[in-house]
Order: C-alpha cells, then sequence, then structure tokens
C-alpha cells in the first residue's frame, strides 16, 4: 500500500480494506501524538476528575489543552478527507458527500453505511479502475 498515494491524493479509488486500515492509522497516530503532547506540556482533559480542583482551576485545565488538540486535529484533517474521497469515488460518488458528516447522527451513519461496509463500483467508473480487479 502506497501511504503517499493514500494519505495526499484525491483522485482515484480505494477499497474497504485501505479505507479501514488508513483510518485506524490516523486514529491511532493522532491520539499517540495527544498523549505524547498532554505528557510534555502537562495538559489534561481530565483535570476536572479530581475532586480537590476547584471548577476554576478545571475550567483552566480543559481550556489550555484546547489549542494543541485543534492543531492536531487541523494537521490530521487533509489525510483523512484524502482518504474519504477516494472511497467515495470507489462508490461512484464525488468527494463532496463527506460533507454529509456535518448533518448531525444520521450524517455519520449514512458516512459509515457507505464508505465503511458497502462494496464499491464493480469496474471501472468515472474515478478511475476498480481497486480489487
Amino acid at each position: 500500500m502506497d501511504w503517499k498515494y493514500l494519505l495526499t491524493s484525491f483522485e482515484g479509488r480505494i477499497s474497504r480494506q485501505p479505507f479501514w486500515l488508513s483510518v485506524l492509522a490516523l486514529f491511532i497516530a493522532q491520539w499517540v501524538i495527544m498523549i505524547i503532547l498532554s505528557m510534555v506540556f502537562g495538559f489534561s482533559m481530565m483535570g476536572g476528575m479530581d475532586p480537590n480542583t476547584t471548577p476554576e482551576q478545571a475550567a483552566a485545565m480543559a481550556t489550555s489543552g484546547m489549542m494543541p488538540i485543534i492543531i492536531i486535529s487541523l494537521l490530521f484533517l487533509y489525510p483523512a478527507l484524502a482518504v474519504y474521497t477516494k472511497r467515495w469515488h470507489d462508490r461512484g460518488k464525488s468527494g463532496w458527500w463527506t460533507l454529509i458528516l456535518l448533518v448531525p447522527f444520521i450524517g455519520f451513519i449514512w458516512f459509515l453505511v457507505e464508505c465503511g461496509f458497502l462494496r464499491g463500483t464493480e469496474g471501472p467508473n468515472q474515478y478511475g479502475n476498480d481497486p480489487l480487479a
């Protein structure tokens, strides 16, 4: 599997297996980086769980950790969109269908079923050859 193509290109098609492997790899990498940064910089999203922490201290701990989380999430957005687009292409649809994730609850279910469980278009389509052929 060519990871550079998979995570940077918006062209072509991928089947379910590379989709799930890349989603899992991106998820694990993002969490490992967040854990390392939280240990290095000492921020915690769970600071409010300590019964000895005042509400003001808990809020300060939570907000101090938000900026690194937002930055890391934005860095992982591009490769995720590249993978999602190629999977939509395999289903014979435009990558713009990723915007369905903005619809609360139903959008995620639709995305999960379409991209995660349904087989792609058999044979070539307008986005390329069948990755399983």
